[in-house]
């Protein structure tokens, strides 16, 4: 995984000068950069909160606080292997709440599900803004590297692979039924399931549907405020901050630590399709996810130690 952003970062600043790129971020106007973060902030808060409805749903009603902190330490744990965050915010949050992991391993397995229709939404939105432009840049720089690494022979192993693992998995429980490790497996599925219900549990679904709006819509204005702080960005405007926004989510998607490399990549191309000297490009992106990863680290950090501290309390069942 690191290997990936190594490389990724490597294709990104080979055609580039580095200098450049500094100066470029140093005169950046950084009270733009700062209002970007504020944006990303309230994006995790309201993603605190979208969880907690799921999680109320499945019975419990953690406090707001410590959902919102178990979220910012999810994001630091995804700086060091990718998706690693949504298996420890679940823990995180079950040891603070005494709420069972395996129920809120559903409730994020649901909210993850939510992310990728929403971006597969801002994908859609943008080809209709942006037929033609986004159509050359999913090709070019998403698709066409995806097959160009895959071939047949690969699918087909990958296939017989995930078919063998599931008749071995099934002939185990089925042969060790009675064994202790087959009765947790199981009761941990039971508990996904609970969580994974969740979605047709919530009650205020319209209160619901306002945070996931939300949630993308600052992400948007995220990177359109960023746009300000660069000569080179200033003067984009609303269709292109969706194409730029698609892209930054696909580079964030990708299996690389905090998305680092993926990003830088596929924004600073993205940028590049708006006539963006790819100097300019790379030193938004970096500008950017850079700023972002600082709010991770010094958010993660202090969402850390305040997990950490205290008693854990017993998470009141939603009436």
């Amino acid at each position: 995984m690191i290997g990936l952003s190594v490389l990724l970062l490597w294709l990104t600043f080979r055609n580039v000068n580095i200098t450049d790129v500094w100066d470029k971020i140093k005169a950046a106007k950084f009270g733009w950069v700062l209002l970007s973060m504020a944006f990303a902030f309230f994006a995790i808060v309201s993603r605190a909160y979208r969880w907690n409805m799921l999680i109320e749903s499945s019975g419990y009603k953690p406090l707001l606080t410590n959902s919102t902190y178990a979220v910012l330490f999810a994001y630091l744990a995804n700086l060091a292997f990718p998706r690693l965050g949504e298996v420890t915010r679940c823990g995180a949050l079950s040891k603070k709440e005494n709420i069972p992991f395996d129920v809120l391993l559903g409730t994020v397995i649901v909210e993850r599900a939510i992310d990728v229709i929403c971006l597969l939404f801002s994908i859609a939105l943008v080809f209709m803004l942006e037929f033609q432009t986004m159509g050359n840049f999913l090709y070019e720089k998403v698709f066409k590297g995806i097959g160009a690494s895959i071939n047949m022979t690969s699918v087909i192993i990958a296939m017989l692979v995930i078919v063998g693992a599931v008749i071995t998995t099934r002939f185990l429980i089925k042969s060790n039924a009675s064994s202790g490790f087959v009765i947790k497996i199981r009761k941990l599925v039971v508990g996904v399931v609970s969580g994974l219900s969740s979605i047709k549990k919530i009650r205020n679904l319209p209160v619901f549907i306002f945070h996931t709006f939300f949630i993308w819509l600052m992400y948007y204005f995220m990177i359109y405020v960023c746009f300000f702080s660069l000569p080179a960005t200033s003067l984009l405007g609303i269709k292109e901050c969706f194409l730029i926004l698609v892209a930054g989510g696909l580079g964030m998607s990708a299996p690389a630590p905090g998305g680092i490399g993926a990003y830088h990549k596929l924004v600073s191309e993205g940028l590049a399709l708006y006539d963006v000297p790819i100097s300019d490009g790379v030193a938004f992106a970096t500008l950017l996810h850079t700023s972002q990863i600082v709010e991770m680290v010094v958010c993660g950090v202090f969402a850390l130690i305040m997990l950490g501290t205290g008693t854990s309390r017993i998470s009141k069942t939603a009436a």
